[in-house]
């Protein structure tokens, strides 16, 4: 199957899906809310492809069986685009003036995109949290913001976080009032990025505050093209249970959820097994993190969802203290007399904002050696150290996590891509030695750097 599309905008490159439906009558049937599936009440997926510009001619290209009458057929485009169609032909050169719907109802968009992103997340990606690049007089650098972003995409990065803890909760206080400057900035970076990488970006956006606060963001975020929302309870710290999951379907009526598990010393709560075991039963829950920090707590999620059957629940580690192991080792379970395995599959984490395209190169590492974890290679747990003893310098850990943002700015303010280390709050810096240990780590493992990768590149990202 060929279709064609006429189109006087000037983009590259876009996706789409195409739906048949029996009926001809397509505004009609296709009123409502649908619930996104591979077969969906009356309408069929047929294609999900990627779309070309030559000239003003939008070509889609991909199978179908034969026969369809194209006037029964919906055309959805996944990506934040406006498309205005004048003609469409199929491969035997038959034009049609029939209906056609090209839609990116915000709505839809969630909906028809969901399956596209959820399967990049279960491959398994590099998502740096993302810091927040400032200036002396502590304003937004966006020059230096947008270096950051391009430097992960040209790192290899999977997908991106904004608006979460690295990127600093204060953004969102309306002093600053930097919460929606960060993310049309992204909206913009991302575009960018597509074009140069081969699968579009995975779009994650920090979720904070009581419920009001939280689904207001959540809206935002959607509108903004975001894919999911990474959704902190850190502010709900004397809720109860049923409350916090109530607080969750709420949001993940919004948009799709990656749950987190945010360590209590920089500003979560503990959540017991019972809590996870309940989320999980969210249908609108596409990932977690897990970044409690503790293995007792990083099992209890694990087991939560194994015992809940979810297999649509992708499994990130935000444990920046063990980022190898918990990407190589298999978690098995007994549920229901069965022996059930699941696996951490990537990473979404304040460690792989620095040093990212050493990061990438890891987690494909830790891909080969999860499939035969029989056998793991020394020179993997080895890494294993190396990489949590960088962790605890950059992220302050002897002084309770006090200079973690900081001390990621200090390596980034290293390699050129920021200009200093300031935070939003002018309290919040390193530690008492804390740069030493930052210079002693680079010492010790100077391969675990990306300074010559960033040093070829910085000019052309910093333009």
């Amino acid at each position: 199957m060929i279709l064609v599309l006429y189109d006087g905008n000037g983009f590259v490159k876009f996706s789409f899906l195409v739906f048949y439906t029996e009926s001809r009558s397509l505004d009609r049937d296709f009123a409502g809310e649908h619930e996104l599936g591979y077969q969906t009440g009356s309408y069929r997926l047929l294609v999900a492809r990627t779309g070309y510009r030559t000239g003003n001619r939008l070509t889609l290209m991909g199978r179908a069986s034969q026969g369809f009458d194209w006037r029964c057929v919906i055309l959805l485009c996944l990506d934040a685009i406006s498309l205005r169609s004048t003609k469409v032909e199929n491969a035997e050169n038959q034009s049609f003036s029939a209906p056609v719907i090209i839609t990116l109802n915000a709505k839809f968009l969630m909906l028809f995109t969901h399956a596209r992103f959820r399967s990049s997340l279960h491959r398994g990606l590099v998502i740096p949290a993302t810091p927040l690049a400032l200036n002396a007089q502590r304003r937004l650098d966006e020059r230096r913001q947008r270096a950051l972003f391009r430097y992960y995409v040209a790192a290899g990065a999977g997908g991106l976080a904004v608006g979460v803890h690295t990127t600093q909760f204060a953004i969102r206080d309306p002093k600053v009032g930097l919460f929606k400057p960060i993310l049309e900035i992204a909206k913009e970076e991302f575009a960018r990025g597509d074009a140069k990488t081969k699968e579009p970006l995975v779009r994650i956006a920090g979720i904070c505050g009581a419920t009001q606060q939280a689904t207001a963001e959540a809206g935002l975020v959607r509108e903004h093209g975001f894919h999911a929302g990474l959704l902190s309870l850190a502010a709900m710290k004397n809720a109860t249970e049923d409350e916090l999951i109530a607080h969750c379907r709420a949001v993940a009526d919004i948009i799709p959820v990656v749950g987190f598990y945010l360590q209590p010393a920089v500003g979560g709560r503990v959540l017991p097994f019972s809590f996870w075991r309940r989320f999980a039963e969210i249908e609108n829950v596409v990932a977690i993190k897990m970044a409690p920090f503790n293995r007792y707590q990083t099992i209890d999620v694990i087991r939560a969802i194994a015992e809940s059957g979810r297999e649509d629940i992708a499994l990130y580690t935000g444990n920046d203290d063990n980022i190898v192991l918990d990407l190589i080792n298999p978690f098995r379970f007994q549920v229901n007399g069965k022996t059930v395995e699941r696996r951490i599959v990537g990473g979404l984490l304040g460690h792989w904002s620095v040093w990212t395209r050493r990061a990438v190169e890891l987690l494909a590492d830790c891909h080969v050696a999860g499939q035969n974890p029989d056998s793991v290679p020394t020179e993997l747990l080895r890494r294993n150290i190396e990489v949590t003893d960088s962790n605890a310098a950059f992220f302050d850990a002897p002084n309770a996590f006090a200079g973690c943002i900081a001390g990621l700015h200090e390596v980034l303010r290293r390699q050129g891509l920021l200009e200093g280390i300031w935070c939003l709050d002018p309290n919040e810096g390193l530690s008492a030695g804390q740069a030493e240990e930052i210079d002693r780590v680079y010492r010790s493992y100077p391969h675990l750097n990306d300074d010559a990768f960033i040093a070829e590149h910085r000019d052309e990202w910093l333009a």
